[in-house]
């Protein structure tokens, strides 16, 4: 295992650190402290390597990037519907940075700090410990909370990632990565990436993509990825009722043995699974890298959002996003690729 560190540059006048983790057989992750920006992972195979994930090679490109690429989401990621919500007895107004709703954090959320970093090492691990402190007054979220995000790559070729939070006073917390995986040889589009979710239903939407608090089932529609589809042959089902992308809330079984998503390619070179402890995975496809391309939705990346349901503050039956006064909290998400 090792772990290098070197200066990435200057955001805003501060500098930033790109942490890269690599484990035994050349499988990589490299870290950012801006945003806790998940910039690389990436596989040695036969010599060569193949990243799994869509990055941007410049830091400048991350600063305040419209798709959040890879970057960590909090302290709630997803909508809140009218970026309001009442706890312990007071209505919050947050930040209307989707106006009317808030979303991914706000605009002062995970995403827009730089974060402090340590590392870890093992024999059998390499880890990079980010951790941040907001307050109520910069991000409008009740207490101040501080969270550690860790990322641990290890000698299975897997991508630990947790997040640990604790506040001084009841607060919300859904953190996210926003990673944009495409697993195919030449990441040009995602024709050849299929998918795949431990997942029978979807949350419906309304317009500006606040769930309504309707579940629908996903049999026989182009939203069913129960069995391995094609994310082509998703897109052309759903062209057949006017949809023409994926940015929808599935509904999974947590578990740390069988994964809620998997991604691979057609060419049955390589997969990554994901694994979660929460109940809900966000599917989008986009163009990150390639504004031309994203306003023809020639898509190359596909996001795995691994969260509770969104907007559960709403929803009872959603999941429970509230951090309690004076408890730590952890959620965990885990990558692992497969070489086939």
């Amino acid at each position: 295992m090792q772990i290098t560190q070197e200066v990435a540059g200057e955001l805003h006048q501060q500098t930033v650190t790109k942490y890269v983790l690599t484990n035994d057989h050349g499988t990589r992750a490299a870290i950012l402290t801006w945003g806790g920006t998940l910039q690389e992972f990436s596989a040695l195979e036969d010599g060569q390597r193949h990243q799994l994930i869509v990055h941007e090679d410049q830091l400048a490109a991350y600063d305040h990037n419209p798709y959040y690429l890879c970057q960590a989401l909090g302290r709630v990621a997803g909508r809140i519907a009218g970026a309001q919500f009442d706890l312990d007895g007071r209505t919050i107004q947050l930040d209307q940075n989707e106006k009317p709703n808030a979303s991914h954090g706000g605009p002062h959320g995970f995403t827009f700090v730089n974060w402090d970093a340590t590392t870890q090492q093992t024999d059998d691990t390499a880890s990079v410990v980010l951790t941040h402190t907001t307050s109520e007054a910069e991000d409008k979220y009740p207490g101040t909370m501080t969270t550690t995000l860790t990322y641990t790559l290890d000698n299975e070729n897997q991508l630990n990632i947790t997040f640990t939070a604790k506040s001084d006073a009841t607060t919300l917390f859904n953190p996210t990565i926003h990673t944009y995986f495409n697993v195919t040889d030449d990441q040009h589009d995602l024709n050849t990436q299929w998918l795949k979710l431990n997942s029978d239903r979807r949350l419906v939407l309304d317009q500006a993509k606040i769930p309504t608090g309707e579940k629908t089932p996903l049999t026989g529609t182009g939203f069913d990825f129960h069995e391995p589809q094609t994310i082509q042959d998703g897109l052309a089902k759903l062209q057949k009722h006017g949809i023409v992308e994926y940015d929808d809330a599935f509904e999974v079984t947590p578990s740390d043995t069988t994964p809620i998503a998997t991604v691979g390619d057609t060419t049955g070179h390589r997969e990554v699974r994901v694994y979660s402890d929460r109940n809900a995975v966000v599917v989008f496809t986009a163009n990150a890298t390639d504004p031309q391309r994203a306003a023809q939705r020639d898509y190359n990346a596909l996001a795995l959002e691994a969260q509770t349901l969104p907007d559960a503050i709403h929803h009872a039956d959603f999941g429970d996003v509230v951090l309690p006064a004076n408890q730590a909290v952890t959620h965990t998400i885990r990558y692992h690729y497969i070489r086939k």
